[in-house]
């Protein structure tokens, strides 16, 4: 079984982070678990983590959310019941506190490495620049229902609601000009569906104006939520436009140092 989390560091102030593209679970909550692999993969963000090579310094979590989720406060990262989680049907038996314990503890390890990671590129460079990508769901009625409304599930979503818009609003901004440039077809706006997670909020209130965070959930166009059939064509597409704006994205956090 791989580590919990991979962090691949390279040069400059660019980080890049898959928090939900695992889908490893521990051998005794994959025992336990009531979920088959394609009800856990539906609530994943499959493929996130190859977009991450967008940047030179990547964070990829290997497991599941359903062993703990980095992206909520800590006292909701572990599942518990089905409300913690869409109503799912998550444990043969309840979890036991030492296995609770045990994923916290893989939470708290995550959050040190990454305050480790973040400070040391404020240090050398007066900020950091992070993209933190996930996915989501937009046909929960069913695989043959109609998909959600395009009016609230915007193909990408950007959520800044945990960035200081006063210092990095600018590279918001670059990024949807930048998104939309190179996906002309796609419809991108801000803090519509979501306004970003646990992830942005922490490094709002640890590092405050010094980590400009930009939360990205594309809607799972790219692949079948419900069989999980990926559409290469569509995956390589977003990991193309990643690429492309990356440039923009640091040319202006740059700028604004």
């Amino acid at each position: 079984m791989r580590q919990f989390a991979t962090f691949t560091t390279g040069d400059g102030p660019l980080v890049a982070v898959a928090l939900h593209g695992g889908h490893d679970l521990r051998p005794e909550l994959a025992a336990r678990s009531s979920l088959t692999d394609l009800d856990r993969l539906r609530e994943e963000d499959p493929h996130t983590a190859e977009w991450t090579t967008c940047a030179p310094t990547r964070v990829v979590v290997n497991r599941s959310r359903f062993e703990v989720d980095c992206n909520r406060p800590r006292e909701r990262a572990v599942y518990r019941v089905p409300e913690d989680a869409w109503d799912l049907p998550l444990w043969r038996e309840p979890l036991t506190e030492a296995a609770v314990d045990e994923s916290l503890a893989e939470y708290d390890a995550f959050y040190a490495r990454m305050r480790e990671l973040l400070s040391g590129i404020i240090a050398e460079h007066g900020a950091a620049l992070v993209l933190d990508l996930h996915s989501y769901n937009h046909r929960r009625d069913g695989a043959d229902a109609p998909p959600a409304s395009q009016t609230e599930n915007p193909d990408i979503n950007l959520g800044t609601g945990h960035l200081d818009r006063t210092r990095w609003g600018s590279v918001a901004d670059t990024f949807v000009a930048g998104i939309t440039d190179a996906m002309p077809d796609v419809d991108v706006r801000e803090n519509v569906k979501f306004r970003g997670g646990h992830l942005a909020h922490w490094c709002s209130l640890t590092f405050g104006g010094a980590v400009c965070i930009l939360a990205v959930e594309f809607k799972k166009t790219y692949m079948d939520e419900w069989s999980g059939a990926l559409d290469p064509t569509a995956c390589e597409r977003i990991g193309g436009a990643l690429e492309r704006v990356v440039p923009q994205l640091e040319a202006r956090f740059l700028g604004t140092l």
